[in-house]
């Protein structure tokens, strides 16, 4: 049986020509060597995974090169790697230094490799400070670390510094294409994409993460058999999800994601990977922005399709309510039902029901009583469209013959939303007056409603009825507005009265809702409406001060003013 070598080790670069996604370094490394500008003293500084290790040992070998060797010389007797993790002490560097002094046999220069460099002791770096500042012509330093920041200033300053960066996806997806290529695998332009994003960044671990999936499935690299061995959430898991989002279907969403569940996945990573996909979707609104999205080809058409669907103020709701839930999920009890109602809202965004503004209003029983009719719950989106569509008939909905009236009831919309609030502040008055002026606001179908004809007689008569009925309810100062004017008809429904001031007018608005339901049941005809106007002449007529008064009086009755002289009154 063949030994076995991890793709990792056997297609590590051996030129820098090789090296994936560190052009710039690399490129930077040939011209120190080619024209003899080199350092020294060399940090590599970057993530897991990205080559620091590898550019070190390529550069070892490269500046004891004179092209006359054989390809497969590694000038081992020139190379030392350290490992700082394990030989952290101050006389594991002591012994490097006495090494330094000692000139190499074969070769220009002795490179030395330090890994993980940020592990070695505060006294091992003091120790180490004076060698790397002035080390022997002979002799380079390469110095290779995943954590900058813990190597003290004094060698970071000794120093010439290259900081790697993480490999991306596109990059990563191509080199693994060509390692699948070298090894006669057939794989999924999507699968790779899959295995380079779950490197995040690392090359080798995305070297690793191929030969697990290989060792999975075999020669034939499928989509569906890297999400399933990555155990990682596929995007039609998102596409379903943001579909049953979309259509409302709360029932269906939550079925899908406790499907989700059952396959072992967490709900963090589900409500984590929702936002990205909102994210994604967002970013494919724009076309300039369309490169940003690090997906295949193939499911780049399901993006730019679903993005077509999905409202810019829908997605950007969407990542607002999915972050939140994000930062929620640690410190919920209940983490399953978190992201149950984050799901729900979600779903509800698009909503167009009683999610949105509403205009139905809370009407108490006491009023249907009042009007001596039957509510029905009726949709306001229903009575419009039927209003709208019996408008091109009317001139034919004229001939039919009326229905008989008992049948004629008001269709009225109730909502069961209520709000409760104190009767004692000042903030309650007003939702109080609030309450009172939308109860005014009923949704009636008014061609069920009767409009029968009446004269200004029964509307007199009508009228004086209504009076003494607030008489006894002990509305005097209302009953006795009402008796300043008689009531007439300006049109076939439209009622004029006039008032000699605006407090009266006042007075009665505020109760005309009562006074024209008594007056419409009575006369059966639903049009009726009431015009008030105020007479300046009129109003002077009427006294309201006490000199007002005593004049009128005087008016009446000469004796008066006989009166107050005599006993000398003050008016």
């Amino acid at each position: 049986m063949e030994h076995f070598i991890v793709s990792a080790r056997k297609y590590r670069p051996q030129t820098f020509k090789d090296v994936v996604g560190q052009q710039a370094i690399t490129n930077t490394l040939l011209n120190a060597i080619e024209n003899n500008h080199l350092a020294q003293a060399l940090l590599f500084t970057g993530p897991r995974g990205v080559g620091k290790t590898t550019c070190a040992r390529i550069l070892a070998k490269m500046i004891n090169s004179d092209g006359q060797e054989n390809e497969d010389e590694d000038f081992a007797f020139n190379i030392f790697e350290l490992d700082a993790a394990s030989n952290n002490s101050v006389d594991d560097i002591r012994n490097l230094t006495d090494q330094v002094r000692i000139p190499p046999q074969v070769g220009k220069y002795k490179v030395y490799i330090i890994d993980e460099v940020h592990m070695l002791s505060q006294a091992a770096f003091n120790a180490f400070l004076k060698t790397l500042e002035e080390p022997p012509k002979h002799c380079i330093f390469i110095l290779a670390t995943t954590e900058k920041h813990k190597i003290i200033p004094t060698i970071l300053s000794r120093c010439q510094i290259f900081d790697f960066k993480r490999i991306t996806v596109t990059d990563a997806k191509e080199y693994l294409k060509y390692i699948a290529e070298e090894q006669g695998v057939t794989a999924e332009d999507d699968a790779l994409h899959i295995i380079a994003q779950k490197a995040d960044g690392a090359m080798r671990d995305a070297l690793s993460i191929f030969d697990r999936v290989v060792s999975f499935s075999g020669k034939n690299l499928t989509r569906q058999a890297v999400t399933e061995n990555l155990n990682v959430l596929d995007y039609e898991t998102y596409f379903e999800s943001t579909n049953l989002i979309l259509e409302n279907k709360i029932p269906d969403l939550l079925l899908h994601f406790n499907n989700t569940l059952s396959k072992g996945f967490d709900g963090h990573h589900y409500i984590a990977g929702l936002a990205s996909h909102f994210r994604d979707l967002l970013v494919c609104k724009a076309p300039e922005t369309i490169p940003l999205l690090e997906v295949g080809d193939e499911t780049k058409t399901k993006y730019l399709e679903q993005s077509k669907k999905a409202s810019q103020d829908f997605l950007l709701k969407g990542i607002d309510l999915a972050n939140d839930c994000d930062l929620k999920y640690k410190s919920s009890k209940n983490q399953r039902l978190l992201v149950e109602l984050c799901l729900m809202q979600l779903a509800s965004i698009t909503f167009d029901g009683e999610k949105k503004n509403s205009r139905h209003y809370i009407i108490p029983a006491s009023y249907f009583k009042k009007l001596g009719v039957k509510p029905v719950l009726v949709d306001v989106k229903k009575v419009e469209e039927s209003s709208a569509k019996a408008q091109p008939t009317q001139t034919t909905s004229k001939t039919k013959q009326p229905e008989p009236q008992e049948n004629k009831t008001p269709k009225i919309i109730l909502n069961a939303q209520t709000k409760r609030s104190s009767g004692l502040s000042l903030s309650s008055i007003r939702a109080k007056k609030n309450h009172l002026e939308k109860q005014k606001e009923v949704v009636v179908n008014e061609d069920d409603l009767p409009k029968e004809p009446f004269t200004e007689k029964a509307l007199v008569a009508t009228w004086n009825e209504y009076v003494e009925i607030i008489k006894k309810k002990g509305k005097h100062n209302l009953a006795s507005i009402l008796n300043i004017d008689k009531p007439k008809l300006k049109s076939s429904t439209e009622i004029h009265v006039v008032y000699p001031n605006e407090t009266n007018k006042i007075e009665v608005e505020r109760s005309q809702h009562d006074l024209l339901q008594y007056i419409r049941k009575t006369l059966s005809n639903y049009d009726i409406s009431l015009n008030i106007e105020i007479n300046e002449v009129l109003e002077k007529k009427y006294a309201y001060t006490g000199q007002e008064k005593f004049e009128k009086l005087k008016e009446k009755n000469p004796n008066i003013a006989l009166l107050r002289k005599t006993f000398d009154l003050d008016v």
